[in-house]
């Protein structure tokens, strides 16, 4: 193979890899609080102690992943074009 194609190889399992995840688990844990739905905050004692709600993620703890939001967004163009 030359390196042109097992780049495009490459770059073409990484996309249909990707597409595949957003397909299968449209939601991904949030960046800003690891999927806790808040943050994790110590006492004066060191103890550990439940934090404030995540605003990004609305303490679900989980995000919309890009590729299905853009997904969503086309679908959406699609049908309300088409009707």
């Amino acid at each position: 193979m030359t390196p042109i194609t097992l780049a495009i190889a490459c770059l073409l399992a990484v996309t249909l890899g990707y597409v595949s995840l957003c397909a299968v688990s449209p939601f991904g844990d949030c960046r800003k609080c690891r999927g806790m739905g808040h943050a994790i905050k110590t006492d004066r004692k060191g103890r550990m102690k439940r934090g404030k709600d995540c605003r990004r993620c609305d303490a679900t703890g989980k995000r919309i992943r890009a590729g299905r939001w853009l997904y969503n967004r086309a679908a959406r163009i699609h049908r309300d074009g088409t009707r």
